[in-house]
C-alpha cells in the first residue's frame, strides 16, 4: 500500500507561538518528530505541511520534504488534506493511507505511527483511526488541553472532550484515557472529510475528530499503554525534555 506520513505545523499557535522551531534537548520539535516518523515501518514517505516560510526553509536546510499550504486552515487535518493533494498531482499517483502525526507529539515512536496504521490496514471497514493514550494524573485530566476520550465496547468513539469525560468523583488510574494525536485516514475519506463544513461541537472544542462523529462517521480508537505527552506551552516542553 502506498501511505504517506503528513506532519501539520504552524508558527502561529495562539498558545504558544513558534512552538516548531523551539529545540527540546538542542533539537528543534519539529526536527524531533520527523526522525520519530522515520523509524515508521509504514509510512513510505513523509512531508512537513506548513503554511510559514521560516518552517518550510528549515526543513529544506535539514533535506527533509516540505509542502506550502494555506494559512486560512483552522484545522490541522484540513491543512493535511491540502498538501496530498499538491503532492499527488506533482508525483502524479494516488496515496492509500495518509497518516497525520500532529507537529506537537514530539514522544510519538514509529511504532506507535505502525500501530495505529495497522488497524486500518486490517479493517478495510474502518476510515479513520485515532490513538488513545493513559491519563497519569489528575492535573492532567483537568488541563484543558488534554483532549479527554470516551468509547463503547468496540473502541468505536462516543466523544471527545476538553472538559472531564466520564464523569467522576476520585482520579482513577487505568480509567481515563486522552487522544494521542496519530490519525490514520483511508485517503478517500480524508478528502470526503475535507468538503464537510465545520460542526458545532468540533468549533466549541476545537477538536477536529469531532467533525467525524457529527456527521455519523465511525472512529475507530486503538490504546497504547506508553504515556506521551503532547506540547501546548513552554511548561509541557520542559515536561517532554525531562521525559525523553
Amino acid at each position: 500500500m502506498k501511505i504517506l506520513a503528513v506532519i501539520p505545523v504552524r508558527m502561529g499557535s495562539s498558545r504558544f507561538p513558534g512552538k516548531p522551531l523551539k529545540k527540546i534537548k538542542g533539537k528543534p520539535m519539529v526536527q524531533r518528530i520527523l526522525e520519530n516518523c522515520k523509524k515508521s515501518k509504514l509510512a513510505s514517505e513523509i512531508v512537513v505541511a506548513t503554511c510559514d516560510i521560516a518552517i518550510s526553509k528549515f526543513i529544506k536546510s535539514i533535506n527533509q520534504n516540505v509542502v506550502m499550504t494555506s494559512k486560512k486552515h483552522t484545522r490541522a487535518s484540513d491543512r493535511v488534506c491540502e498538501a496530498v493533494k499538491k503532492i499527488e498531482r506533482k508525483k502524479r499517483k494516488n496515496y492509500d493511507i495518509v497518516i497525520m502525526i500532529q507537529g506537537d507529539e514530539p514522544m510519538v515512536s514509529g511504532k506507535m505511527i505502525d500501530l495505529a496504521t495497522k488497524a486500518l490496514i486490517k479493517d478495510k471497514k474502518i476510515n479513520v483511526v485515532n490513538l488513545v493514550g493513559p491519563i497519569k494524573s489528575e492535573k492532567e485530566l483537568l488541563d484543558k488541553n488534554t483532549i479527554k476520550i470516551t468509547h463503547d465496547k468496540k473502541m468505536n468513539a462516543i466523544y471527545l472532550s476538553r472538559s472531564v469525560i466520564p464523569y467522576y468523583n476520585k482520579f482513577k488510574k487505568n480509567y481515563f484515557y486522552k487522544q494521542v494525536c496519530v490519525i490514520p485516514f483511508r485517503r478517500d475519506f480524508l478528502f470526503k472529510y475535507s468538503l464537510l463544513s465545520e460542526t458545532k461541537l468540533e468549533i466549541e472544542e476545537s477538536i477536529d475528530m469531532l467533525r467525524v462523529i457529527e456527521n455519523g462517521y465511525k472512529l475507530k480508537f486503538v490504546k497504547i499503554k506508553k504515556f506521551t505527552h503532547a506540547v501546548d506551552n513552554i511548561k509541557d516542553l520542559k515536561l517532554v525534555e525531562t521525559l525523553i
